[in-house]
């Protein structure tokens, strides 16, 4: 069977649950992946009220849609960044407490747990199985990025620290998680403790090769980088625990702005990299749905759908049928077999 083609509904989160369902639906999509913002999907009121699940699951059905992962990027930040004022935009106020970092650091981690054990309520809530193994996706923050430029001379031990830093602080969330039976999977990305191929690895050995530590898949994170981002699905092939289609573009600006991104805001004309709609940017989807076939892949293609130049909806639209048209199913034949029949 095709995979499902879902919409990630973190880049709508200003629109109520039911809009978003109903437009999803309009727009041509399987199901959604489940942002906790807006009013998406409540880790806490999934926990405490009995019927949260059902009813989230009850809208997904009037609309026809299904859903396989949540996804908790903002709080998952906070748990090994150094905090500063930016993330109390991004937090939710019991998170963000008063704000000492510390605190912050630990409150997230704590609602990340929770985080887990609300996905297994919601995937057990849902009317027939989901068929995939339940997911949350998410960023890690780290103590190191600011470190990424080597200077003032970075040497390994400091970074090391980093990496001990991630895994003392997500050890025992990734225990959590293999107890509620749900994998978490890491967005690659600058700003995380992983943010190409020898960071994901050493983020691995950093948890002792974890079984619930995967990867939510984003070729748009890895490709204005200079990473090969085909190469790191065949590297990291049983930890791709869910994938998000997104586009991106490089080598468009007006060569004052560097992969840095010069402090500009996106769309800005003079930016070498930006994101784009499906099938706008520089990254070759084929060749991605070639490796997941390769890989056995065959979870969701979620959308996730980020391009300031265009209308959202629009784009939203086009790009479940990009999706569509893109993906296909492994042969089931060797063709070369036929000739001697």
């Amino acid at each position: 069977m095709p995979r499902p083609v879902t919409l990630f509904t973190g880049q709508w989160a200003d629109l109520k649950f039911e809009q978003v369902c109903q437009k999803a639906k309009k727009f041509g999509y399987d199901g959604l992946e489940l942002a906790c913002w807006g009013d998406h999907f409540d880790v806490q009121a999934a926990l405490a009220d009995k019927g949260y699940c059902k009813g989230r699951w009850e809208i997904l059905q009037r609309y026809g849609l299904r859903a396989f992962a949540i996804s908790a990027h903002l709080v998952g930040q906070a748990v090994c960044d150094n905090i500063d004022g930016r993330h109390k935009q991004i937090l939710p106020p019991d998170v963000w407490g008063d704000g000492e970092a510390e605190g912050v650091r630990k409150r997230a981690a704590k609602r990340m747990i929770e985080t887990a054990k609300a996905c297994r309520k919601f995937i057990d809530a849902a009317p027939e199985p989901t068929g995939f193994p339940a997911v949350v996706n998410g960023f890690t923050g780290s103590s190191v990025w600011h470190s990424i430029y080597a200077f003032p001379p970075t040497d390994q031990k400091y970074w090391q620290n980093g990496f001990d830093d991630f895994a003392k602080r997500w050890m025992p969330i990734l225990d959590a998680f293999d107890k509620a039976d749900v994998n978490f999977g890491l967005e690659v990305h600058p700003t995380e403790i992983a943010f190409d191929i020898v960071t994901a690895e050493r983020a691995i050995a950093a948890v002792k090769g974890h079984k619930r530590f995967g990867f939510n898949y984003d070729p748009s994170h890895l490709g204005y980088q200079g990473v090969d981002y085909v190469k790191f699905i065949r590297t990291f092939a049983k930890r791709i625990y869910h994938v998000h289609m997104k586009d991106a573009w490089w080598g468009h600006g007006d060569g004052t702005v560097g992969v840095f991104g010069g402090n500009t805001n996106f769309a800005d004309p003079r930016r070498y990299w930006d994101f784009r709609s499906l099938g706008h940017g520089d990254i070759n989807f084929e060749e991605i749905i070639v490796a997941l076939n390769d890989i056995g892949y065959g979870g969701p293609l979620s959308v996730e759908w980020e391009d300031s130049r265009m209308d959202r909806e629009h784009g939203a639209t086009e790009a479940a049928a990009f999706v569509r048209k893109i993906d296909f199913e492994p042969s089931a034949i060797a063709f070369d077999a036929q000739f001697d029949r």
